[in-house]
């Protein structure tokens, strides 16, 4: 199961993709837009969670890896985000990759083949993607993407502490229908 593209691979968690993914997740600058990094035990956690996501609702973050050297490079996929908003419930696309796989086109490239697979697969209505305002890097994405924003979607994530400069959130979304459109 998982997905493909021209130059990635997006599949299901393996043991040996916690290393790798400990040592993204404790990359500061990996985690520049999240309120701290983490440890190897809280990225195990993280893997649990997925997989046990992927089991309930077919879908889930993939273990994302570069076909040309079999490298495990971070994720992306689909989940259900747990927190209070006036937005849920709802489907988020999300990805984090590890720094030397940026600029290389590999997140956008991706992203659409999971917005495909939600869209055509698991026929859903809308997917969104947020992060925090000044995270100009996945902005770009989520726009490279198709994805709107309305300002007045803009929240701040009740996760991140108050005063935290990472508070305020943009929401991005795509409807199946606008997906459509725009395939």
């Amino acid at each position: 199961m998982g997905l493909e593209t021209k130059r990635l691979i997006l599949r299901e968690w393996k043991d040996s993709d916690l290393e790798p993914f400990a040592a993204l997740n404790s990359d500061p600058e990996v985690m520049e837009f999240f309120p701290k990094t983490m440890t190897l035990d809280e990225t195990a956690a993280m893997i649990d969670r997925i997989k046990a996501r992927h089991a309930e609702d077919g879908f889930c973050l993939w273990a994302t890896e570069e076909k040309e050297t079999g490298d495990f490079i971070g994720f992306v996929g689909l989940g259900r985000p747990l927190f209070e908003a006036k937005f849920m419930p709802c489907v988020e696309i999300g990805w984090r990759l590890a720094r030397s796989y940026w600029g290389k086109g590999y997140a956008p490239e991706a992203a659409i083949e999971v917005l495909r697979d939600g869209f055509e697969n698991y026929g859903l209505d809308e997917i969104v993607s947020f992060t925090a305002a000044l995270n100009s890097k996945s902005i770009r994405v989520m726009e490279k993407i198709s994805m709107c924003r309305n300002p007045d979607d803009d929240f701040d994530h009740p996760n991140v502490p108050d005063g935290h400069h990472l508070k305020p959130h943009v929401l991005y979304r795509i409807t199946q229908r606008d997906w459509r459109a725009k395939s």
